[in-house]
């Protein structure tokens, strides 16, 4: 459906979630690096001290504070298009499910709008991390090996450009989409955050008010609803993050067989432990990261909805 300016719900979708991958991964790419370099450690424990270490030697052997903004490239350009693929996906799912369930629900009479169930939501919003999980995989790829490693170690990518070329030189197409199964069981961790944050938005608009009034939901009110639905998600599915990064890094085939083996590898050498490793950065980078990414996507959609309607 469009408006008067051309603009329909799925480009104002888009480009909400574009907007919102980009802000924050221009913010936050620092502690995305750090994160990822616990996740590859496969020597060290998860102590909070090994953090610092990881910082203190980035800073000190790998050029400074520009060091830690290694890899940038590939990171803005998978969260940002991952973002705005997201959301696009996300918003026609539930269209296709709310038509679905207004008509099922009609019975001959005059349709009306039915509001989405939990399920609903976890339906649109697994969907939608499958498929643009198949699309970005090969951008994440590049950025967990370029993350990873010092733009100074042996065979470290140059550019994201360069990582693409060497990829498709050495491994073949199937080198671009190595961690895919771990990623695709990540779509759970997206699924479970959309559905818990969709429906605290549904109550929290609709509280006194008997659901005869949506109330406008205020920054504050985005700011917790998202938290609590990352906190929710994050605290279930972290460990298929610590698999992803593990089976996209440069040795990953002289390391592990595939997903099974990382998994027996992984718990015999650094037990329950070595699948939350990088959990401390990562909760400390993974709310602000939330934090930005949606109220950067509620306020765009919010203002490009009011100029859409206003035209």
């Amino acid at each position: 459906m469009f408006g008067n300016d051309g603009l329909s719900s799925s480009v104002v979708e888009t480009i909400a979630g574009f907007t919102a991958g980009t802000a924050t991964t221009l913010c936050l790419h620092p502690l995305d690096l750090i994160k990822t370099r616990l996740q590859v450690d496969r020597t060290s424990s998860s102590r909070v001290g090994v953090s610092l270490r990881v910082i203190r030697e980035i800073f000190h052997k790998e050029g400074g504070l520009i060091a830690f903004y290694r890899g940038l490239t590939p990171n803005l350009i998978g969260n940002s298009s991952s973002w705005a693929l997201y959301f696009l996906f996300y918003d026609n799912v539930k269209e296709i499910l709310g038509s679905w369930r207004s008509r099922s629900n009609s019975n001959g009479s005059q349709q009306r709008r039915e509001p989405l169930e939990a399920s609903d939501y976890f339906i649109a919003s697994g969907s939608a991390g499958i498929i643009t999980s198949i699309l970005t995989n090969p951008i994440w790829v590049i950025k967990t090996r370029m993350l990873a490693t010092g733009s100074m170690s042996p065979g470290a990518y140059t550019s994201f450009t360069a990582g693409a070329m060497q990829i498709l030189r050495s491994e073949g197409v199937p080198g671009f989409y190595r961690g895919l199964v771990p990623s695709l069981f990540g779509v759970s961790h997206g699924a479970l955050q959309f559905m818990a944050y969709e429906k605290l938005k549904f109550h929290r608009a609709n509280a006194h008010s008997g659901g005869l009034q949506r109330k406008e939901l205020s920054n504050m009110d985005f700011f917790i609803i998202s938290s609590v639905s990352k906190i929710f998600a994050g605290s279930i599915t972290y460990p298929y993050q610590v698999l992803r990064s593990r089976l996209q890094t440069y040795d990953a085939y002289l390391a592990y067989r595939g997903l099974q083996d990382a998994i027996v590898k992984i718990w015999a050498t650094e037990g329950l432990g070595g699948f939350y490793k990088g959990l401390g950065p990562n909760l400390f980078r993974v709310l602000p990261s939330t934090w930005v990414t949606f109220l950067m996507y509620e306020n765009t959609r919010a203002y490009l909805s009011k100029v859409m309607s206003n035209a």
